[in-house]
Formats: structure tokens, C-alpha cells, sequence
């Protein structure tokens, strides 16, 4: 192997990619911009890592990062680069941070506590069983605490808004405080009993950390029967694998160094386990063999994820006085207005927002005459930005069709996206643009509607559960939450329908009239229940998807769910006998809808692609739409529901989740511990969705290549999860996210009205 050969493999680089190249163990932060090719330094630089020190299967570079999908990208890289340079390709192993993990754990099972072969691995959701129990055992367990909660800011004793209370607290207000704080406290190495402790310092009336220590040590008690373990358990789990100073000697001897993807979105568990991996052997005042990649500015999964920015930001500020810090600042990939539009609204948001920062400043360059990225910082379509300002959300659609219509027809070789903030959005836009796909024959794929599979099976369990019981009032609600996800019957307050469920479906002539809302919900239920009398039940769970207007590809999805269903129950179909087989399926999370899951699905030629924010990053596209930038929708409203403000003027949830954060950044930056007040909390929290909100805006942008459009109408609904899909809909004037009229300002040749 000669020198030559690495040399030129590492000239192929940028500059700010070349410290990746260069690195030769210890510490080393990289701070890349939007479209810097971080895979591509990343994958360069791991091969010439590999091939310099001579690592082996027995001694071998680990490469983590987020997704499956984008370490699959990188080992094809990594591997094409070493069999160019004739290096075998046994030196290296790629994972995903909690894939790295639970091998860890499962390879120690008695020191871990983790065995595969026994436990199941959930993802808890709100209405999942697990959560669900935990709740109920914490109700009996705690009556006090519940009794303060029902009791709220004020109870004049009512009995039918004593049972709504009871339905939003054990429905809606306790699971989501479960599944959110635990996850928060459990990925953040906090323990049950510390919480309890810090719940002693508590001066608010609810308590709410001693709430949460309670349902956390319930939620990991159940947990633990059932043999049930969550993502941070494989942390975890690896952890204390780890512990053990023999076997971290022993892992540290088989690898060479840690090369991290998407730092920004670690949390201090996941970097701990890293740095204990790079970790020199016997040595610890030797500093670890840790590169961490990413871009802080691209941190979108702090305000529903433990993983924050503060983090990384630390990471870089400190290798950057050990000048260890590289920064990938060029972007090959948007023309150079997008760039400077970029650039300008960072610092826009930094100035705007002081009380928490959103960005690290950074801007982005465009690259070199000379660089070999195929159509580097692309010439812009047209003005390359523009803003407008339609009359309503319907002109903004007739505005958006007719631009998407002349770009994909005079450039079928191009490809766009409009990225909206939320699914309602993109259903609303993917009926709207009907006439793109059939007149035009311009395909117009729908992100959401795709990926809906897997949660088909809960949909079908909750309505059968229904027909099986429709007194119930927690199944009852489930059944019209799912009616009113699927559009079928208006938003309203479910507690109040489901309360008294036979009142509610069959009113007496003594009850107060009916809403043509509740009438029509009723009807749907009604229809349902009818159904279940007149059909055979082998045949109910295909009539259930029918009902739901389930598309094609979902309808696939439950007819190979039924056939699954009638194979495992052997011709006993009674509704009991489904209901349990249907239950097991998606409590073990075992089932996997019909659809496609690849990158490429987003990205094709001549497509439009309607997909959300978070979900489209990572990728990009020549021409990018950002529809219905209004205040309340971007950076939005930290606001409370309306069935749980009894509570008061915060959620519990986010109130724990604040509260837990602050005591994990007390202790990451070696300071006193102070607990806040609710009131505190919920601001803070509110700060931390507005700066994160930015980010997501920042990330929205930078997926432009040739084109960023940007709007807001006038006229838009009251609030997209009420909207009406299939119904007249009134709008209402809105204001326009607060950037926006900055951005006119700044770029006055962009507005054009």
C-alpha cells in the first residue's frame, strides 16, 4: 500500500473535510453545515484510519450513527473506498447507537440484565397496555395524589365533571407523563429513587416530580414482570456492562477508535458509552479515540426526545480550545441566495430569540470553482427565493399546483417537495393537488399516508375492543379518536361523549339535543355496532378498513393483517379470540405493514413530495415549498389543552420534562441543583420549542437546491387539527410567522405579494 494512494483519496475533500482525513486518534469535533457531505468526509476518513493503523476483525473502527438506513449508506462507502485503496474490509463495523448497544448487552446478558432471547423490546406509546397498567397501579397506589389532581385549580363536585376530569387524567394527562418523563429521567441515568429525593424539595401543590418518581418506578416494576425492555434500557444495559472493568478492557482492546454520526441528537448516556469505547485501555489519562460529526444547528428531537444540543455544543467548545475542532462550513448542494437566505435568518433568530439561543453560528460557504461535486451551489430557478402572500390557504394550493405544474414539466428531471409542519397539513395538500397527478401526470407522493401501517393494527384493535364493549367509556373514546384522526367525524370533546357512553349513542327524548358534531360521531358509532351484528366476525376486521377509507396500500396492510389474525386463532373466531391475537400482535410489536422504506421513495425524479419537516431531514430536493408560515404554526403556541386547563396553566408533562432537564444540565455543568417551580418549567419549556422550532425552520430551508418558496396566506383555519378535510371549513386572518416579514425585508426582490 503506498502513501500516494491516501493522499489522493484525501484530496479529494474540501478543506473543512480534511481534518477527518488527518485525525490520528485522540478527540475530534467536526461542526458541519447543511449539505457540507458529512458522510462522505466521515466515509473517507474512517478508510484511511483503517488503513493506516491496519485495523483488523480483531481490532476494528466503530462507526455509529442515528438510522439503519444511513448506516447502510455509509459501510457501502466506507467498504467502496477501502477496496479502492485494496484494503479488506474487515476493519471497520457500522451501527446504530442502540443496535451498537443491545450487542453490547446481549453479548453479557448476567451483567446487563438484558437477554434477547427473553425480552421483548417495546416502544411505548401513549395508549400502549404498559403505560396504561402503570397508570392504574399508580391511581391505587397514590389516592392522594390523584384526589389533588382531580381536585385541579378548582372542583365544585359535579358529578358528570368529575368523570370527565377522571377520563382526561387516566386517557390523556397521566399516560403522556408517563411515557415523556420516564423516558426523559431513564435516558438520562436518573433513577426512581433520585427523583423521589428531589421530589422533597418540591413546593408545588400538585408535586409533580413525586407524581413522576412514582409512575417511573411502577412503569419499570411492570416492565420488568413482563420482561419488557425499551431503547434506553439497551443503553443502559451496555452501561453496566461496561461497569465491569475487565469486560470494558476487553471491548477497549477490540476497538480502535469511535467515529459518531448526528451527534447533535445524543444524549449524555448514549455519548458516555462512546467515550468509554474509545477509550484507551488501562490508561485513562490518555484522551479517547472519539470523533463526534454533526451540526447543532440541525438538532430537531429536543422538545419530544432527551437528546439536546447543549451537548454537542460542549463537545465542539471543548475540542476547540484543545484546538481539536474542525468546522465542514461548504455546501455544495443550494444555490447561492438559499446560502445567504440561511445564513441570514441564523442570525436573525440568535438576535430574536436571546433568552435561548437557538443556533452556534456558522455560516455556510459555497464550495470551490474546482470541486467535484456534480452541479456544486446549482444556478437558482428563476429569483431562487421567493416569498408570497396568498389570499387563503386555497390560493396558496392554486399558486403552488400551477409553479409545480411549468417546473416538473419543463424539468421532468427534477424533482420537489413541499414540507409542511404537521400530517393534517399534508393531507389537506395531497386531496387539494389531485389534479397535478391526474391531469398533469406529475406523481404527488404523500409521506404520511405511506408510512400508516403501522398503525393499523391498533386502529382495527381499538374498534374491535369497542364492539365488544360499548359501554366501556375508555374504549369508546378510542374508537372516536381513531374516528376523528381518520377525518370521518369532526374534532370535539371526546371525555365529554365518552363520559356516558349509551347516553351518548342513544339519547333519550329527556337528554338535551345532540350537535350535528356529537349526532354525527354517534352515527359512525351506531353504524359500527350494526355492523357487528349483521356481519360474521372473520369478516369484521376488513369491513374495519373499509370504514376507515383506508387507502390501497393500507387496505394490502389489513388484509394481510386479517389473514395473519385467522391463521393464529385456527378458525376460532369468536370476537374475544380476535381481540386477544390482535392484542399480542401489537403489544409485542411483531407485525410490519406492506410498504416501502427507503430514502429513494422521497427523492425520485419528477415527483412531488409532500412530507413533513422533521421527516425530511437528511434529504433535499431542487425545489423546495414551505406553505402556511403563520406565528401559531411556526414557532407555534406553548399552549394548554382545553380538557385538562382544570389542571391549571402548564402541563404536567412538560413541566417534568423541564424540571428533569434542568437537573441533568445541573449536573453536567457541576452545578448546585436548583428545582424550579411549574411556573418556571413551563416557560422554559416554552423558550426550548421556540428556539427548536427555529431549527426546524433552518433545517426546512436548506433542503432548496434550485428554488425556496415560501407562503402565508392571509386566511388560514383556527387550528389545523380541527380542520375539516372533507367539510366547509371557515377561516380566520392569521399573522405570518415573526421571520417572515424580517425576510421580506431583507430580500425585497423575493416578495412578490
Amino acid at each position: 500500500m503506498t502513501n500516494d494512494k491516501l493522499i489522493e483519496l484525501r484530496n479529494r475533500l474540501r478543506v473543512g473535510q480534511q481534518p477527518l482525513a488527518d485525525w490520528n486518534g485522540g478527540k475530534l469535533a467536526v461542526s458541519a453545515v447543511p449539505g457540507a457531505g458529512k458522510s462522505t468526509g466521515m466515509a473517507i476518513g474512517a478508510a484511511i484510519a483503517i488503513v493506516r493503523q491496519s485495523l483488523n476483525p480483531k481490532r476494528q473502527l466503530i462507526v455509529v450513527t442515528f438510522t439503519r438506513s444511513a448506516a447502510a449508506s455509509i459501510k457501502t462507502k466506507i467498504s467502496g473506498y477501502l477496496k479502492e485503496l485494496g484494503y479488506p474490509s474487515g476493519g471497520f463495523t457500522i451501527h446504530t447507537l442502540h443496535g451498537l448497544a443491545l450487542n453490547i448487552a446481549s453479548r453479557y446478558p448476567n451483567l446487563s440484565g438484558l437477554d434477547p432471547e427473553t425480552t421483548t423490546l417495546v416502544s411505548p406509546n401513549q395508549n400502549h397496555r404498559l403505560i396504561k397498567d402503570t397508570v392504574e397501579q399508580w391511581i391505587s397506589r397514590y389516592p392522594q395524589y390523584y384526589k389533588t389532581l382531580l381536585q385541579g385549580v378548582s372542583f365544585d363536585g359535579e358529578e358528570t365533571e368529575r368523570l370527565r376530569r377522571q377520563s382526561v387524567l387516566q386517557t390523556e394527562v397521566l399516560p403522556k407523563l408517563t411515557r415523556t418523563a420516564v423516558q426523559e429521567a431513564k435516558s438520562s441515568g436518573l433513577s426512581p429513587e433520585t427523583l423521589w429525593e428531589l421530589s422533597w424539595q418540591s413546593k408545588d401543590e400538585y408535586n409533580i416530580l413525586a407524581i413522576t418518581a412514582g409512575l417511573y418506578e411502577i412503569y419499570g416494576h411492570i416492565a420488568r414482570s413482563r420482561r419488557l425492555i425499551d431503547y434506553d434500557d439497551m443503553i443502559l444495559g451496555a452501561l453496566r456492562v461496561l461497569e465491569v472493568p475487565s469486560v470494558a478492557q476487553q471491548l477497549q482492546e477490540q476497538t480502535y477508535g469511535v467515529f459518531e454520526d448526528e451527534a447533535q441528537d445524543s444524549t449524555p448516556l448514549q455519548g458516555k458509552l462512546l467515550e468509554i469505547l474509545a477509550s484507551c485501555p488501562n490508561n485513562s489519562d490518555t484522551p479517547p479515540n472519539l470523533v463526534r460529526v454533526g451540526d447543532p444547528n440541525q438538532a430537531i428531537n429536543s422538545t419530544f426526545t432527551p437528546a439536546d444540543p447543549l451537548y454537542f455544543r460542549d463537545f465542539c467548545e471543548t475540542c476547540q480550545s484543545e484546538n481539536r475542532l474542525a468546522e465542514m462550513d461548504q455546501a455544495g448542494r443550494s444555490s447561492p441566495i438559499i446560502i445567504e437566505v440561511a445564513n441570514y435568518f441564523l442570525r436573525w433568530g440568535n438576535q430574536n430569540h436571546p433568552q435561548e439561543v437557538p443556533f452556534r453560528v456558522q455560516d455556510i460557504h459555497t464550495v470551490s470553482a474546482d470541486d467535484p461535486q456534480p452541479d456544486a451551489n446549482p444556478q437558482p430557478t428563476g429569483k431562487g427565493f421567493e416569498i408570497h402572500t396568498p389570499i387563503d390557504i386555497h390560493q396558496t394550493v392554486q399558486w403552488m399546483g400551477n409553479r409545480l405544474q411549468k417546473l416538473l414539466t419543463d424539468n421532468p428531471d427534477h424533482n420537489a417537495a413541499i414540507l409542511v409542519r404537521n400530517n393534517r397539513q399534508g393531507n389537506f395538500l395531497a386531496q387539494a393537488l389531485n389534479d397535478l397527478q391526474h391531469d398533469h401526470h406529475i406523481p404527488v407522493y404523500e409521506v404520511s399516508q405511506s408510512e400508516r401501517s403501522s398503525h393499523i393494527p391498533t386502529e382495527i384493535l381499538r374498534l374491535l375492543q369497542f364492539l365488544s364493549r360499548p359501554h366501556s367509556p375508555e374504549y369508546t373514546k378510542a374508537t372516536l379518536e381513531v374516528l376523528t384522526q381518520r377525518n370521518l367525524i369532526p374534532k370535539q370533546d371526546l371525555n365529554a361523549l365518552a363520559t356516558y357512553p349509551e347516553q351518548f349513542l342513544y339519547p333519550s327524548p329527556l337528554d338535551l339535543p345532540q350537535s350535528k358534531s356529537v349526532q354525527k360521531a354517534g352515527h359512525y358509532c351506531r353504524s359500527l355496532l350494526k355492523a357487528r351484528l349483521e356481519l360474521p366476525t372473520y369478516q369484521l376486521i376488513s369491513f374495519l378498513g373499509l370504514t376507515l377509507n383506508y387507502s390501497s396500500s393500507e387496505l394490502a396492510t389489513v388484509h394481510k393483517l386479517a389473514g395473519r389474525v385467522r391463521q393464529e386463532t385456527q378458525g376460532r373466531s369468536s370476537l374475544m379470540q380476535i381481540i386477544e391475537t390482535l392484542s399480542e400482535i401489537v403489544n409485542s410489536e411483531r407485525f410490519e405493514g406492506i410498504e416501502e422504506d427507503s430514502d429513494d421513495q422521497y427523492v425520485k425524479r419528477g415527483q412531488v413530495t409532500i412530507i413533513t419537516m422533521h421527516k425530511a431531514k437528511g434529504l433535499d430536493w431542487d425545489y423546495v415549498f414551505l406553505p402556511f408560515l403563520h406565528q401559531d404554526n411556526l414557532p407555534g403556541q406553548h399552549r394548554v389543552p382545553t380538557p385538562s386547563k382544570f389542571l391549571g396553566d402548564f402541563t404536567l408533562s412538560e413541566v417534568a420534562r423541564s424540571q428533569i432537564r434542568n437537573v441533568v444540565h445541573s449536573q453536567y455543568q457541576q452545578q448546585p441543583i436548583t428545582l424550579t417551580q411549574p411556573a418556571q418549567a413551563w416557560e422554559k419549556a416554552g423558550e426550548l420549542q421556540t428556539a427548536e422550532e427555529y431549527r426546524l425552520f433552518y433545517v426546512a430551508m436548506t433542503r432548496a437546491k434550485r428554488l425556496l418558496w415560501l407562503s402565508a396566506a392571509e386566511n388560514a383555519p383556527f387550528r389545523w387539527n380541527q380542520f375539516n378535510l372533507k367539510g366547509a371549513n371557515s377561516l380566520q386572518k392569521k399573522d405570518a410567522s415573526p421571520f417572515l416579514p424580517a425576510l421580506e425585508k431583507q430580500f425585497p426582490e423575493a416578495s412578490s405579494g
